[in-house]
């Protein structure tokens, strides 16, 4: 079974034994078949809807990351995640918003910021943000995987949320715009599927590559070591201003009502791509970092 699907029934039957704590007649084995269905009807839908780069897309970044971590990053994640992998843990912060427990874990995820800034401007208001965001809880979640003084399970959580908010550091509408809510409020038509921008950004235009995630890393990951160092060289501030021009280019390219299809593939699959890879090798530059 996928590590994704676990979790997701694990959540299932979480919210099934609340249920079912006020029906003493009734366990998980005598419920009716029609209660557990509309249970795991109601978390796939929700499941759809809150994913970021997508399943494929973020796991892709996790296990580029993987294959270019220094010794000692590797044997301390594996005090942490024992022989499980970044890739399997990606997603975990996507899953976790259907329960409400994380509702206050939403923001982090995206920073709005208005299009076409100036780099010093931008980084003058993406520091002026109010409250926690995706640009906050980087080093945040950076400094709590540090921190040996917290528990395992508190470093463990830091350390997944770090991994998949690097991946939505690159998807480039992550770092969009307030007046359509990082492209969601745009209505785009992939191959005459009715979608919205964000949604195309986060996982069509990867699923329409034909992937598995370990496929596409093994695609990718073939950067000459000097273009590597160069894609881990710079500021976060750097990074997100770098997301904030490649989401121009895709706003610009993806009015209101547009059709879209093999042209914008081949237009966009070059940024696509750089996007995970460089998602990846800064994860691990940042892991290898946060261990040395």
């Amino acid at each position: 079974m996928p590590a994704y699907t676990f979790l997701l029934f694990f959540q299932i039957n979480h919210l099934l034994d609340i249920c079912l704590s006020n029906q003493p007649h009734m366990n998980k084995l005598t419920a009716p078949i029609f209660l557990r269905t509309i249970f795991i009807s109601a978390a796939l839908v929700i499941f759809q809807n809150t994913v970021g780069w997508g399943v494929t897309g973020h796991r892709t970044s996790a296990e580029i990351a993987q294959q270019h971590l220094s010794k000692k990053a590797k044997k301390e994640l594996r005090k942490l995640l024992g022989k499980e992998t970044l890739a399997l843990w990606s997603n975990w912060p996507d899953f976790i918003k259907s329960d409400s427990a994380w509702n206050h874990a939403s923001p982090w995820h995206y920073v709005d910021l208005p299009g076409h800034m100036e780099k010093e401007k931008f980084i003058e208001d993406l520091k002026k943000l109010p409250g926690k965001n995706l640009y906050t809880q980087i080093p945040a979640m950076i400094a709590e995987l540090k921190d040996k003084s917290l528990s395992l399970e508190k470093r463990r959580t830091a350390l997944y949320f770090l991994i998949h908010l690097l991946g939505d550091l690159h998807q480039p509408l992550h770092v969009g715009r307030d007046e359509d809510a990082g492209g969601n409020k745009i209505v785009v038509y992939w191959f005459e599927k009715r979608t919205n921008l964000h949604s195309l950004w986060d996982s069509m235009l990867i699923e329409f590559q034909q992937y598995s995630y370990s496929e596409y890393a093994s695609i990718l990951d073939i950067a000459e070591p000097e273009k590597v160092k160069a894609w881990q060289s710079g500021s976060l501030e750097d990074w997100f201003y770098e997301s904030h021009v490649l989401s121009d280019t895709i706003y610009d390219a993806s009015p209101n009502e547009s059709k879209l299809g093999y042209k914008y593939n081949f237009q966009f699959q070059k940024m696509l791509d750089e996007q995970l890879l460089k998602g990846g090798v800064r994860m691990a530059a940042l892991l290898n970092q946060a261990f040395e």
